[in-house]
């Protein structure tokens, strides 16, 4: 699927954000919101800094866009994350009401937009969330891929 050069541009700047939560030993996921193709949200993952396990990048950047619009609706709001919500953080983008969510990296064992669970698929929620997969789908996996393998070796020395 091809996808608009502003949606490269967001991923590319949640995939930076993901870095940084390399860099801080943080599981490396990052996420953007954007408003008119402008990002006005950020969030890394910062659940070992914060110690709080709802740290996750996704949450961080939607209280950032909704303290920025000055609203709980964040309605013609994108959500671009480095790996799929969890059920969590999925839950929170259907209360905030986002329009849609673009994702790289399936997530096998929490994902909740498609993989574990399918929550924005379930047409009992009264808001329903457009989903999109894919947008550097190899280069969040490499990262994650590396973060985990690096974890590993430091576990076996």
């Amino acid at each position: 699927m091809l996808f608009e050069p502003n949606h490269y541009a967001a991923m590319s700047s949640a995939l930076k954000l993901a870095e940084t939560a390399y860099s801080m030993d943080e599981v490396p996921v990052g996420a953007v919101i954007t408003y008119n193709k402008k990002i006005i949200g950020k969030g890394y993952n910062q659940i070992e800094l914060l110690k709080d396990c709802t740290a996750h990048a996704e949450i961080l950047a939607i209280t950032a866009a909704e303290q920025y619009l000055q609203t709980k609706v964040l309605a013609g709001c994108e959500l671009f994350v480095t790996l799929e919500p969890c059920i969590m953080c999925i839950g929170a983008a259907i209360l905030a009401k986002l329009d849609s969510v673009y994702f790289a990296a399936f997530d096998t064992k929490s994902g909740a937009c498609g993989s574990v669970y399918n929550i924005p698929g379930d047409q009992k929620l009264n808001h329903t969330i457009k989903i999109y997969s894919g947008l550097f789908e190899d280069e969040a996996k490499r990262l994650l891929s590396s973060f985990f393998s690096e974890k590993r070796k430091k576990k076996e020395d």
